[in-house]
């Protein structure tokens, strides 16, 4: 079941930035379709689209009005069943962002929850039973109705959070996932799911999906919960797939998602790697991986070695890469990313180095995530081709720095970020071993020491992964270096040497004596034999 996961790449389209074809500073379908090849010519086979359908925009569409119904600012359902359809004419597959958890205040089912007198959409969310109790850890609205009761919230004042039950009931307004009111909002997005499923979309990306269920601090009632969409979809969409947004994959597999995508906040120490005083990824060599490697063979061993994490390059709630590393160390953090276990999520811009646009004014709910949601650079001319609008009514403002770097620009230069993405992902394809379900074996991985060391393996192939973004040689010793009786046997398939560190040094990894000897700012992937 959605085999095509497999080999999957995907591009994330944050669609009010990425292409407006009307003149109106917004991006919209027809912009998507336009660029479908140059997405597939980088090398991604699958697009994860942030959320587009009918909404106020007080949180960039996470603020969802009506599920069924595409925003007017991006296009007509139709446009989006065409950008369905030219997606799978190019080999292609596109995931929906489901928000399952909250809606909009402007949404109907919320405007009849408000109403005092019972009726169908009364239980749809969770409310208290009088207007001076708060829900317990969740911020509430008020006095908004003739209603009495407190609405609880997920972060934002105009999201209202749906109800699909507590695992442990402490107060008498809390319902069961079994009774009637959780159990329609469930049947309610199903609903949701099949509609959109049946116009053409190849699954969805679930927002929050491990917080749907309250008061299920061991994620039970929430897998249970994901196990009834999961026989669903097998019985009508089996092809479908789901990706969750969880960052426990222990759970999210169990409750029948393919894949789960790593959180940048919580345990997974991601921002380690990227985003921190120190990355690991800086070429000055001060970072510490230890603490995510362990973490991650943590959820690669309670999710019986299927490594099904998807690790993004960033996303709409990050900062960009390029506000802390560098064109040449993002080319290395690239290496990492698409030669581990999973699907790859490649943020849109992120192959041409797109920069954090510092100090803009929060954006439909942006606030500090503005900087990281701004228009695609695509070449030289007004807008950086990304729209025809005078600039001021632009969605988001762009980059003005005259170095801004574009598509047009990196692709004409072979030595460009753009290009080094490209043949990775080209790589990766190639090997069988790289792909999303290819065992890992992390071979080095020691605290505040380079490199990163780790093996990923299937029934045909090995390939040895030496990542070491500092700026000096650093070497490693293992079983696997002493076992090796010489690299006369191996074959490199890959490697990539930062331009400042090249002069008299060797581009790739080698054995000598019992150790592999990593170059400054390098990586290189090494097939062993088998």
């Amino acid at each position: 079941m959605a085999k095509w996961l497999d080999n999957a790449v995907f591009y994330e389209i944050y669609p009010q930035s990425f292409q407006d074809t009307n003149g109106d500073g917004i991006g919209d379908f027809q912009g998507i379709i336009k660029r479908l090849d140059y997405i597939k010519e980088l090398g991604c086979n699958a697009i994860w689209m942030n959320p587009c359908f009918l909404s106020p925009f007080g949180d960039a569409g996470y603020d969802v009005a009506d599920y069924y119904t595409a925003a007017p600012r991006y296009g007509t359902n139709e446009d989006l069943r065409r950008l369905f359809e030219e997606a799978h004419k190019r080999g292609m597959h596109v995931l929906l962002d489901l928000v399952p958890g909250h809606t909009s205040v402007e949404h109907r089912w919320f405007q009849e929850s408000m109403k005092p007198e019972k009726n169908e959409f009364t239980d749809r969310y969770i409310w208290t039973d009088n207007i001076w109790e708060s829900p317990e850890n969740m911020g509430c609205l008020r006095a908004i109705s003739d209603r009495d009761g407190a609405v609880a919230l997920n972060f934002f004042s105009c999201q209202p959070a749906l109800n699909y039950g507590f695992y442990k009931i402490t107060k008498p307004w809390q319902q069961s996932p079994e009774d009637e009111g959780p159990k329609a909002t469930l049947n309610a997005m199903m609903d949701v799911m099949r509609f959109w499923l049946g116009l053409g979309c190849d699954g969805f990306r679930v927002d929050m999906a491990g917080s749907l269920v309250k008061n299920d601090e061991d994620g039970k009632g929430t897998i249970a919960l994901w196990n009834k969409v999961r026989a669903f979809l097998d019985k009508e969409f089996p092809e479908a797939a789901l990706v969750s947004e969880w960052g426990e994959p222990d759970k999210s597999l169990q409750g029948g998602f393919h894949m789960d995508f790593l959180l940048h906040f919580g345990p997974s120490h991601y921002n380690d790697l990227f985003r921190c005083e120190h990355p690991f990824f800086s070429g000055e060599g001060k970072g510490d991986v230890s603490a995510f490697v362990q973490k991650y063979k943590e959820n690669y061993e309670k999710s019986e070695h299927k490594g099904l994490i998807c690790i993004p390059s960033g996303n709409h709630d990050m900062d960009r890469l390029a506000r802390i590393l560098s064109p040449e160390e993002i080319k290395i953090v690239f290496g990492f990313l698409l030669s581990m276990p999973g699907a790859p999520f490649i943020y849109y811009g992120d192959e041409i180095g797109m920069r954090y646009i510092e100090g803009l004014t929060s954006v439909e709910g942006g606030f500090n995530r503005t900087g990281s949601r701004s228009p695609m650079q695509w070449d030289s001319t007004t807008n950086a081709g990304f729209s025809s609008a005078a600039p001021e009514k632009l969605y988001i403002k762009m980059d003005a720095s005259a170095d801004r770097p574009t598509v047009e620009n990196q692709m004409a230069d072979e030595s460009s970020l753009y290009h080094e993405v490209q043949k990775l992902i080209a790589v990766r394809q190639a090997h069988p071993a790289l792909l999303s379900k290819g065992e890992i074996e992390f071979v080095y991985a020691e605290e505040n020491e380079y490199p990163l060391a780790y093996i990923r393996s299937c029934e045909q192939e090995k390939i040895l992964v030496i990542v070491n973004p500092a700026d000096r040689e650093a070497s490693f010793t293992s079983k696997l270096t002493t076992d090796l009786p010489d690299t006369s046997a191996t074959e490199v398939i890959y490697s990539y040497q930062a331009v400042s560190s090249r002069i008299g040094s060797p581009s790739c990894a080698r054995k000598e004596g019992d150790a592999f000897v990593a170059p400054p700012c390098s990586v290189s992937f090494i097939k062993l034999p088998f």
